[in-house]
């Protein structure tokens, strides 16, 4: 793969790159055509990351469609596809123990052990195989794409790590791949999470903290057979929760909460 990413280089091209575990969607389309636009070639990755899964049940029932995806990617404009074997990955594989600082205190850091120290061991080695210019992710996974940028900016990694916004079905589901094993009544169900982040950013301009928190609550209780993990909000940058708005900078609200098989994870920027 770094001989291919040479050889464009040779010719003049810049690479752009988007990591993926595969069963891609729209928003992953998203991704690969922002990059399109950007760059003179584009590769995307395809790589189920055991590290970063806490849950062996979630890792055996993840969705995998290596050809759909294939057909999806040659449809988007995505000029390689990088779909390495474990053993490829984890070969004289030395795993680094990141400082990720106050990012892991709070939201998905508690509830997923490990997770980001997964999540950053192999985004750091699909970099060294692909060695891209810039790399895209998705706002969805924001404590994931904000502890990136902050391991980028530290470790003086030479990609860019750069956010795309958030697609979203009609109805305001986040997409995620994660999202085909909701049955119907389910999909339906799941809808509140965007409801009630809606519900937090027109309520933010206006009522404390505590009242949005309040207002969210009520509006999830709404689907009783949703299990809520976490909603809070927190500063846009560090993701450390607040109790006050402050000076009104944006913020962010999180939310987390297991729908039937699926744990659901989304944000929204408030005062935007």
């Amino acid at each position: 793969m770094a001989r291919w990413t040479a050889d464009v280089r040779r010719a003049g091209c810049t690479v752009g790159f988007v990591p993926t575990m595969g069963a891609l969607h729209q928003g992953h389309l998203d991704l690969v055509e922002r990059a399109v636009a950007l760059h003179g070639k584009v590769v995307c990755s395809i790589f189920v990351n055991p590290l970063q899964f806490n849950n062996l049940e979630d890792l055996k029932h993840y969705p995998r469609q290596l050809e759909r995806d294939q057909e999806l990617l040659e449809q988007a404009g995505c000029d390689a596809l990088f779909a390495p074997e474990k053993e490829a990955i984890f070969a004289d594989f030395q795993p680094h123990t990141y400082d990720l600082g106050v990012l892991n205190d709070h939201w998905e850091g508690p509830s997923r052990p490990g997770h980001f120290q997964g999540v950053v061991n192999v985004v750091e080695r699909l970099f060294h195989y692909v060695r891209p210019d810039e790399a895209f992710f998705g706002e969805k996974d924001r404590q994931q794409l904000t502890l990136l940028r902050y391991i980028a900016l530290r470790e003086h990694w030479p990609e860019r790590v750069t956010a795309c916004p958030t697609v979203r079905a009609s109805d305001g589901l986040a997409l995620s791949s994660r999202n085909a094993r909701l049955d119907a009544v389910q999909r339906e169900q799941a809808t509140i999470l965007y409801k009630a982040l809606q519900r937090a950013a027109e309520l933010a301009f206006h009522e404390s903290v505590s009242t949005v928190g309040q207002v969210v609550q009520a509006v999830l209780a709404q689907e009783p057979t949703l299990v809520l993990d976490y909603f809070g909000i927190a500063d846009h940058d560090t993701l450390e929760p607040i109790s006050e708005w402050g000076t009104r900078d944006k913020a962010v609200a999180l939310i987390a909460a297991q729908v039937g098989p699926v744990r659901l994870i989304d944000n929204i920027t408030l005062f935007r």
